[in-house]
């Protein structure tokens, strides 16, 4: 500053105090006013002015003494408040990541064991780098919504700011909301990406404690909400493109913030996003809450950080408010559906941005780049909107969230109460009640017999369920009577965890369930309701009874039926009836009654004419889905009776040796197996269940034969078949024509005897 001397200047005459300060501009300038005030004036009254100046903390802000021109975001970024930490923050490991931190201690271990003792432990650090990097791939790429709500809240997350400076190449901060204020909790600026400019305004959190108290932990008051929106008609009016930043736990909820209007603010908010006309690209960089994430969340695009979540109420607050409990807090974010991957599905969120493995913490500048290819890919999509499409895709995302149909009743299965449904009481139906009942299907069944018509299936089957739920609760009383519902209901537990993952039954299980059925059995009779039971039960076994010998009359009638038309279709056919009418004539022509008359030839016609309808009809049968076994006279009768004792000894050494091999804990097993899966399978099984139990029968089978073929069994048999057909052939042998009563009788007609089971398995 100009200076001179500070001695005291006299002035005379009747110059006036306005003409001293005067003279100042007119050349005295510079003179201390310190000077001036020890002058004295020629007036009648002496005045002396005085300045004092406060000493004030010298700052380096806005800009140091030596700014670097050089320096990225250009020399404006001098000007902004958020300067790189001068300490590195301290790692903050989660608890779920615990298990990493202990491999990471055992490689840091081996590597300082290496330097120690100068041995070469390069492949157990190698090992013990990739048995890190396998468990981090694993828990990063399976984490639950809760986990990724702590990743959203990591201390070392990186903030707005952060991610701002990576991506941008110049970067000038705005401040104020032209009102008196300014919220260090939202953070706006101009800044340029690719030469392309850009409004950015975000939540700011802070990096340590004393950024988190200045920054109040990202939640912003209405000041805050206010500079935004002044950002935002500064964007609107200029034509720039607004990005916005999320990361806040929600609005400032003080007393000062209500009496200032925090709800007006973000209402204010709200309808202004929806009017300006240049595109708006959100990203929720952390976690996005309620209505201060909202407030400059209105965009054309919502993007989220793959570990970043958005919600409505924190998970803690659901919980607290549904649960009672902040314990409950995982179970609200699984139930909240909060997370990038639910939102997308729910179309709220509008695409996932990938972080690095370990969080975005891990690696902030890969993270960054990624958000920056985001903006310019999600950018480039809006600037060919005009403006008008522009204002009805932002107002068409919004309306298009939630699915709504207006005049369609709600299935009541989808309303859900808070309150717990009470358990439905089973009322038990009187004994005489049942007894009419059942009274009445039997008339119903012998009404049904004496006209032959088909039983009553349905009156049956009705009065069946409802013996059976009348059972199940009697059932249900004596297990309750004799004390044994909870033992009950931890086996029944048990059981359906090794019936849902196809697991064979442990011995010990089978055990328990053996002990307390014979347990059950004994104390039965002593239950207070042990003859209700007993003669519900006796109903109901019945008419089981009925209704399955109705079933297996309705089956055969219905297949008796299908193989005599099979049969007759057969005969009908025009080559069989010449065949049969030629093999009539050349008969008649013989003038011979009785077949064992005929000669030799006719015979062999006949008995050849046979055999091919009847090769005919067995394929029919095949067809049906039925084993058939042509039956003939016995050997067995014409064996003397030697012979018979060793084939029936031989058949018990064999079912000895089977049993044997059934008895086997392999073999044994898979019967269980099979047992289980045709009980799975029920009467109608699906391909795959068919397919697994046949296989299991084949398996099974075969395991029987190998061991039949492995002992001398094998030997026995043939040597007694060999013996069997000496004793045949000594006696004449048998006779191999096919005789029959009524040699001209023309049709042939479907007969019981010949069909042997169909669709057999393992009981």
């Amino acid at each position: 500053m100009a200076s001179i001397s500070h001695s005291s200047l006299a002035f005379t005459g009747t110059s006036s105090a306005s003409d001293i300060f005067r003279s100042s501009s007119n050349g005295v300038s510079g003179v201390p006013l310190r000077a001036l005030g020890k002058v004295r004036l020629g007036m009648r009254r002496n005045l002396a002015v005085v300045a004092k100046l406060r000493k004030v903390k010298k700052h380096e802000y806005p800009w140091p003494e030596d700014p670097d021109p050089n320096v990225k975001g250009g020399v404006l970024t001098h000007l902004s408040h958020f300067k790189p930490l001068k300490e590195k923050p301290k790692p903050v490991t989660l608890p779920f990541e615990k298990p990493l931190v202990d491999i990471e201690k055992k490689i840091i271990d081996v590597r300082k064991m290496a330097n120690e003792t100068g041995l070469d432990f390069s492949d157990q650090i190698i090992l013990l780098e990739n048995k890190y990097n396998q468990a981090l791939k694993d828990l990063y790429t399976n984490l639950t919504p809760i986990q990724r709500v702590n990743i959203a809240r990591h201390p070392n997350r990186p903030t707005f700011l952060d991610h701002v400076f990576n991506i941008t190449d110049k970067f000038v901060e705005l401040h104020g909301d032209r009102a008196g204020y300014d919220d260090p909790a939202i953070v706006t600026g101009i800044g340029t990406i690719d030469g392309r400019r850009y409004m950015f305004m975000g939540h700011q959190k802070g990096r340590n404690t004393k950024e988190n108290i200045q920054r109040n932990f990202g939640m912003p008051t209405p000041h805050g909400y206010r500079k935004a929106m002044r950002m935002m008609y500064y964007a609107d009016h200029h034509g720039f493109p607004i990005v916005t930043f999320i990361d806040t736990p929600g609005a400032y909820a003080d007393l000062k913030s209500e009496e200032l209007g925090q709800g007006e603010a973000i209402a204010h908010n709200l309808r202004t996003m929806f009017g300006l006309k240049v595109p708006i690209v959100s990203i929720v960089i952390g976690e996005g809450g309620s209505g201060g994430a909202l407030a400059i969340g209105c965009a054309n695009k919502l993007l989220m950080l793959e570990n970043a979540v958005f919600y409505v109420a924190s998970p803690e607050a659901c919980a607290a408010i549904l649960w009672k409990s902040a314990k409950a807090s995982p179970k609200a974010a699984e139930k909240l559906k909060i997370t990038a991957t639910e939102l997308c599905k729910l179309q709220i969120a509008d695409g996932i941005i990938p972080e690095p493995l370990g969080g975005a913490h891990a690696d902030p500048s890969w993270t960054s780049q990624q958000i920056k290819n985001a903006i310019n890919k999600e950018m480039d999509e809006l600037h060919k909107l005009d403006t008008e499409a522009l204002l009805k895709h932002r107002m068409m995302k919004f309306r298009n969230i939630g699915g709504f149909q207006e005049g369609i009743p709600i299935d009541p299965k989808k309303k859900k109460n808070m309150k717990k449904k009470d358990e439905p009481i089973n009322v038990k139906t009187p004994v005489l009640d049942l007894e009419g009942e059942v009274e009445k299907v039997k008339q119903q069944i012998l009404k049904a017999k004496e006209s032959s018509n088909e039983p009553p299936m349905l009156p049956l089957t009705e009065t069946i369920e409802k013996l059976r739920k009348e059972v199940d609760t009697e059932f249900s009383e004596a297990v309750k009577a004799l004390g044994l519902k909870d033992r009950f209901a931890t086996l029944r537990e048990e059981f359906s965890k090794v019936n849902a993952q196809n697991q064979l039954l442990h011995p010990a299980l089978k055990e328990k369930l053996e002990k307390l059925r014979e347990e059950f059995n004994q104390g039965l009779s002593s239950a207070p309701n042990y003859e209700d039971l007993k003669y519900k039960l006796d109903m109901l076994k019945e008419l089981s009874k009925a209704y399955d010998l109705a079933e297996k009359n309705n089956k055969a009638a219905k297949l008796k039926q299908e193989v005599n038309k099979k049969f007759s279709e057969i005969m009908d056919r025009e080559d069989v009836k010449e065949k049969v009418e030629a093999l009539k004539a050349e008969v008649e022509n013989s003038g011979v009654s009785d077949f064992n008359d005929l000669d030799d030839n006719l015979k062999g016609k006949i008995v050849e004419l046979r055999k091919e309808l009847e090769f005919e009809f067995i394929d029919v049968l095949k067809s049906l889905g039925l084993d058939v076994e042509l039956k003939s006279k016995p050997v067995e009768q014409t064996l003397p009776s030697e012979v018979k004792t060793k084939i029936e000894e031989l058949n018990e050494e064999i079912n000895d040796r089977i049993e044997n091999v059934i008895n086997s804990s392999d073999l044994k097993d898979k019967i269980e197996l099979l047992k289980l899966e045709v009980a799975k399978a029920g009467k109608t099984p699906d391909i795959a269940a068919k397919n697994k139990i046949v296989a299991l029968e084949q398996q099974i089978r075969q395991s029987i034969a190998a061991a039949v073929e492995s002992s001398n069994l094998k030997e026995k048999h043939e040597k007694l078949k060999a013996e069997v057909s000496k004793t045949i052939e000594s006696s004449g042998g048998l006779d191999g024509s096919l005789k029959t009563e009524n040699p001209n009788e023309d049709s042939f007609s479907f007969d019981e005897s010949r069909v042997v089971g169909a669709n057999r398995t393992f009981g």
